[in-house]
């Protein structure tokens, strides 16, 4: 991969981790601190089981977030390492069109269709 795609894709990567950051924050969660359980929900609702419900929601979407996040930074790491762009199932270069949809993917699409 050329110099000029690599900082494009860290362009890219940088934006994604500050937006998924800003996120998990204005959710409440800490960017840093992997421990959601202890998040502190007051919903104001009467309904315990609805509360629950809201809260299990909230969970999931940060928990995706999170995802997100270790993805991203995983991918910068592999570009200050060079081993970005490559499949880490096949070793493969993953296709430009892919990383330009996904910049955090780390299967190339034949090894991503295989996984199902």
């Amino acid at each position: 991969m050329e110099a000029t795609e690599q900082a494009r894709f860290r362009e890219l990567l940088n934006e994604q981790r500050d937006a998924l950051r800003r996120q998990l924050e204005d959710m409440g969660a800490d960017p840093e601190d992997p421990n959601i359980e202890s998040m502190d929900f007051d919903f104001g609702f009467a309904d315990s089981a609805q509360s629950t419900a809201e809260r299990n929601k909230v969970l999931a979407v940060i928990e995706r977030l999170r995802e997100g996040l270790h993805d991203v930074e995983l991918a910068l790491d592999k570009l200050d390492k060079g081993t970005y762009g490559l499949c880490e199932r096949c070793g493969e270069p993953i296709g430009l069109e892919r990383l330009e949809a996904l910049p955090a993917a780390r299967l190339c699409l034949s090894c991503k269709q295989k996984e199902g």
